[in-house]
């Protein structure tokens, strides 16, 4: 195995397990060279090691057959966790150039050799080609786009913003590999704001500050991400401002993003808010169902995993929150799959689920879910609530009951109370009788998913 496919394997550990557990327990870890068949890691120390084999030997072989079929062996040892620099490592697959180390640093001069060290390691899995538009990242992805094809600067800085886990980071990764393909020789620096801070503070204690300026001031590109970490902090944001001002005039490109727009950053100087709104501001909005579909599509696709419609219909309606907690479910129900041999099926999503559902899922009251139901069927809540027995509002009113019975944590009896004062003896039976249609009616069965996707909003 090569120190490429371990990147992956390290994305997708990272993605899975959350970003505390991957830096506690994988990314002290060091990739050792061998061959194709084996994966060799360092762990820094002895518990460490044990750790990792019992909580993550299996993930770990999961991800790494992914990549590279032919491994049938996993050693993990206990050494020296400096990486060592390699002569020649793989070449990241797809249309990902080759990176020193895979970060984002291209040939530089020797005044700003150091830059190599701040840059961030790039995914190769987060391209443009990768990345899928719907309406609400239009703008960001054609901007981004435009910057990396671009022979000169366009529009000074590309300033990108929105909620987590909407794809600012994936296009700031798309472009600096797109740039990296179309033009090694362009100097490209892509670190977070936090880092940038860290590297200012350690160059004044060091008293190193102009050799900082000169490093910086030397890039083609300086893409910086988060940059609302470097708020309320006054000397980073004093350096920023002058290194961003020093590049704009010497017509070098700048691209930044943030959780909001330039001038609702909190704690950020006027003058630095001013600065980052000069040239294009492109917003991420929050995910449509489309949009959700196609990422998950497209995710499916890229696992060679046959996942069910039904299924990543269900994921699409379910996770709304952000790209990362519904890329990160899909690769929770592939991987159960993978290791139990158990089908893909909307019910064993559930429960696999279960605890993002829950997180995700808004109320139900009963009154919501009534005035949905009642909607549904071309009546009113009146018209459910009231105790008349004809069919046309009868069976509606068993079809509520039974989705408060579903969807909601009430008792029978609360349940019954709510319609009309009735018996949870009612209630039971109104649940037994939809659930004995639905096991003969396939329709019945689907206005029923369709039904309860109307109430889960």
């Amino acid at each position: 195995m090569n120190q490429h496919q371990w990147h992956m394997v390290q994305e997708s550990l990272r993605h899975e397990l959350g970003q505390a557990a991957f830096d506690s327990w994988i990314r002290p870890i060091v990739f050792s060279p061998a061959d194709d068949h084996r994966l060799r890691l360092i762990a820094p120390t002895t518990l460490a090691r044990k750790w990792i084999e019992s909580h993550y030997t299996d993930r770990i072989r999961f991800f790494a057959r992914r990549v590279n079929p032919a491994l049938t062996d996993i050693t993990i040892d206990v050494g020296d966790t400096h990486p060592k620099p390699t002569a020649n490592d793989a070449k990241p697959a797809g249309n990902a150039a080759p990176l020193p180390s895979a970060s984002v640093v291209a040939t530089l001069p020797t005044a700003s050799a150091d830059l190599s060290r701040f840059s961030i390691q790039l995914d190769p899995r987060l391209t443009f080609e990768s990345f899928v538009v719907g309406k609400s990242n239009e703008l960001a992805f054609s901007a981004a786009r435009r910057i990396a094809d671009a022979d000169a600067v366009t529009f000074n800085p590309l300033f990108l913003y929105g909620g987590v886990g909407l794809g600012k980071t994936h296009l700031m990764h798309a472009i600096a590999w797109h740039i990296a393909e179309k033009t090694p020789q362009r100097r490209v620096v892509y670190l977070s704001a936090e880092k940038f801070m860290y590297e200012f503070v350690r160059a004044i204690r060091f008293k190193d500050t102009m050799a900082f300026k000169e490093m910086f001031r030397s890039v083609d590109v300086l893409m910086i991400d988060d940059v609302q970490f470097i708020s309320d902090k006054n000397s980073t944001q004093e350096e920023f401002f002058h290194t961003f001002n020093a590049l704009i005039d010497q017509n070098r490109q700048v691209i930044i993003s943030a959780d909001k727009s330039p001038s609702d950053l909190e704690g950020i100087h006027e003058r630095l808010k001013s600065r980052l709104a000069w040239g294009l501001v492109a917003d991420i909005h929050p995910t449509s169902y489309e949009l959700r579909l196609g990422i998950l599509q497209n995710k499916a696709a890229a696992l060679g995993m046959a996942i069910p419609q039904d299924v990543i219909a269900f994921l699409a309606e379910s996770i709304t929150s952000n790209v990362r907690e519904l890329e990160g479910a899909l690769n929770r129900i592939t991987a159960h799959a993978d290791i139990t041999a158990a089908p893909i099926t909307i019910e064993n999503t559930r429960i696999q689920l279960r605890d993002m559902l829950r997180s995700q899922a808004k109320p139900i009251t009963l009154e919501s879910l009534t005035k949905t139901v009642a909607a549904h069927y071309r009546l009113t809540l009146q018209d459910i609530l009231a105790s008349t027995r004809l069919r046309t509002i009868a069976r509606p009113r068993q079809v509520a009951m039974f989705m408060a019975k579903e969807l909601t944590p009430l008792s029978l009896p609360e349940i019954g109370k709510y319609y009309g004062g009735k018996d949870h003896t009612t209630v039971m039976y109104a649940v037994r009788k939809i659930r004995q249609i639905m096991d003969h009616d396939p329709d019945f069965a689907e206005d029923m998913q369709t039904l309860r996707q109307k109430i889960l909003g």
